[in-house]
């Protein structure tokens, strides 16, 4: 866990079309990278979730440099978490006049960037 006198900068993306579950799955990747490594492999990951998940880790990196002035190099991921926001409700009509739920997800991406003590 972080300093709680340690300067933080985040970024949230909210109303991403993708489930929870799925989104968890690319956040756990990038826990505890530095920030230049998490990029790296949310770019080469093969989900289409990570595409979202990349975007708000350059939103961090954009707060953490425009508005908190940290060096970007010693950025890290303190946190990454996935919640929940919205369902769509439609339904899909089945034989003999029946029909069937479709529920789609959509998601809250929070990631929370931390500056290095340097080494």
């Amino acid at each position: 866990m972080a300093n709680p006198l340690q300067q933080t900068a985040e970024a949230t993306t909210i109303h991403v079309k993708a489930s929870p579950q799925k989104l968890n799955l690319v956040a756990q990747v990038i826990r505890g990278k530095s920030a230049a490594q998490a990029m790296n492999l949310l770019a080469f990951t093969n989900k289409k979730a990570a595409k979202e998940v990349l975007e708000t880790v350059r939103s961090a990196i954009a707060n953490a440099e425009n508005n908190h002035n940290m060096d970007v190099d010693r950025l890290v991921v303190s946190q990454a978490y996935v919640g929940k926001t919205m369902k769509l409700k439609r339904f899909s009509a089945r034989g003999r006049g029946r029909s069937a739920s479709i529920i789609k997800h959509f998601s809250r991406i929070t990631v929370i960037l931390t500056e290095q003590e340097a080494a």
